[in-house]
């Protein structure tokens, strides 16, 4: 079911309605219901993922807890009996135990993820060296809905359990609802047990301001997804979709356009995702900040997809870099002299782990390999070069806060990113790099003027509706970057003032939605990852 179809406004709609009928104590229940509901119409047959990782984590989650449970009520009971060595022994073993529960845990459901998202990929790499082809050595599967979100968010679950961070939830159909919250298994984001569970499980009365707050998000979550990104994708297929005819300028303008579509795609789609929450009461994480505002490619990195960064930085960088084996390496570095890369080998090392595994998570390719790998490259040459920044900006302190160089700085890291992003949309690494040559070999300015723009698919109605748009999406945006909620400042308007704003904004998704034949809305480019 797509979050662009009539039947899913239709599906939500009733849900809304029946949220607020039934009684309070009951609105999980509702929820959990409605969440299997959902998945179910992606595919009944996929049920069995998401069933095998609940299962399987909600057991491993009680294990380790009870193991914690009788630790501690061992420790109480012989406490005057057990010297402190053994003491420390006992906890130790019961850490490894534990370990052991959280490591199966993370094998299987990792492993489950890592067979259906990239066993092709392995074996059809591993075939090709042997001059085998992988479709005849392995089986076609399709990617379960969500699976890459509800994996990462139930093993985050189980590795803060591990930690001691909170107890476990006992009620099997509540933690269920945690894992299929089935906003999120769309696109995201990925929640944190402590924060969502409040809401999952709480009751909440009806409160029309926060109803309607979230339908306005959704409102113009639509309007980013169906006017703008389903409206410039068109062009970018046409460019990206035959390389060698579209060279030079086109490979330029098909890279502005995928950095539009992108963002307006998966931050439209999460605009919805949080609004229709906050409309039940229930608060997700924000996953954008204004990205394209960004002064620097660490600064952009703050700003998208917020939840899978600090999974990776929490889960995976931190765990790496502080490892004892990681530590004791550069312990030794230091030791034989080598201090400066001492300090920097632990850092580099986990930086480079964590892009690599962030471009093999957005898929199954040898295009997102490289381009984890440059963003983390990159990411560390600025690193690099701080020094170099600090001392320009003390020698010219007066940029620091100039508008034009800091306009300057954000069309610069755009720029940048656009063009890191060439690797997703282009079909191999090949195709990326003659495709980036071709920009400073066969650039054709003319292209801009004679015309030749109106022949990839768009119409000069559609430039001046896209333009129009993003117009109206940057002024909310500088809005947003000053602090200032444009919600609660339509919200304080006049009545009519609010109704012109939002039913304006309604018939713009209405009359400029991109609809038509061969139209499919059903998928947003996050869904694949």
């Amino acid at each position: 079911m797509s979050i662009t179809s009539y039947s899913f406004l239709l599906f939500a709609g009733l849900l809304l309605i029946l949220y607020y009928v039934i009684p309070r104590r009951w609105q999980w229940a509702l929820l959990l219901i409605a969440s299997y509901a959902f998945y179910c119409f992606s595919g009944v047959k996929y049920l069995g993922y998401i069933l095998s990782t609940t299962i399987c984590a909600y057991f491993v989650s009680l294990r380790i807890w009870e193991l914690k449970r009788r630790q501690d009520a061992r420790l109480k009971l012989h406490k005057d009996e057990l010297s402190r060595e053994e003491k420390k022994a006992y906890k130790a073993a019961v850490k490894k135990k534990q370990k052991a529960w959280l490591i199966f845990a993370l094998l299987f459901n990792f492993g489950i993820l890592g067979v259906i998202k990239y066993g092709n990929f392995v074996v059809s790499n591993i075939s090709g060296l042997f001059g085998a082809s992988g479709e005849d050595l392995f089986f076609q599967l399709t990617l379960p809905l969500g699976i890459s979100f509800y994996t990462f968010q139930t093993m985050g679950y189980l590795i803060d359990l591990y930690r001691g961070e909170y107890e476990p939830e006992r009620n099997f159909f509540k933690f269920s609802l945690f894992v299929s919250f089935f906003p999120q298994l769309i696109q995201g984001p990925i929640s944190r047990f402590g924060s969502l569970s409040k809401d999952l499980y709480a009751s909440h009365p009806f409160d029309g301001r926060q109803v309607s707050f979230g339908l306005q998000r959704m409102l113009y979550g639509y309007f980013k997804k169906m006017v703008i990104a389903d409206r410039i994708i068109a062009g970018l297929t046409t460019i990206s979709g035959d390389p060698s005819a579209y060279t030079g300028a086109y490979v330029f303008v098909g890279m502005i356009f995928y950095a539009i579509d992108l963002y307006m795609d998966f931050s439209g789609g999460i605009d919805i995702v949080i609004g229709l929450s906050q409309a039940l009461g229930i608060t997700l994480p924000e996953n954008f900040k204004r990205p394209y505002f960004s002064k620097s490619l660490k600064d952009y990195w703050h700003r998208w997809h917020i939840s899978l960064c600090n999974w990776f930085k929490d889960y995976l960088f931190y765990p790496i870099s502080t490892s004892p084996a990681m530590l004791a390496r550069a312990k030794k570095m230091k030791a034989a002299g080598h201090e400066g890369l001492s300090r920097r080998f632990t850092v580099y090392t986990a930086t480079m782990t964590v892009w690599l595994s962030t471009g093999i998570w957005h898929g199954a390719s040898w295009n997102f390999v490289v381009w984890g790998l440059l963003n983390g490259f990159f990411l560390l040459l600025s690193q690099e070069l701080e020094p170099s920044y600090r001392r320009f900006y003390e020698r010219f302190p007066r940029l620091e806060k100039n508008a034009l160089w800091n306009s300057f700085r954000m069309v610069r890291t755009f720029l940048f990113v656009s063009l890191l992003c060439m690797f997703d949309y282009y079909d191999s690494v090949s195709t990326v790099v003659r495709s980036f040559v071709s920009m400073f070999t066969s650039f054709r300015l003319s292209v801009f003027w004679d015309g030749s723009l109106l022949a990839i698919g768009l119409s000069a109605v559609d430039y001046w509706i896209l333009l129009v748009s993003l117009i109206l999406v940057f002024i909310i945006s500088r809005i947003q970057e000053k602090g200032q909620s444009v919600r609660g400042l339509i919200a304080a308007r006049a009545l009519p003032v609010r109704v012109i704003a939002w039913y304006g904004l309604f018939l713009i998704v209405i009359l400029f939605g991109a609809y038509g034949i061969g139209y499919d809305a059903t998928q947003f480019i996050y869904n694949q990852f």
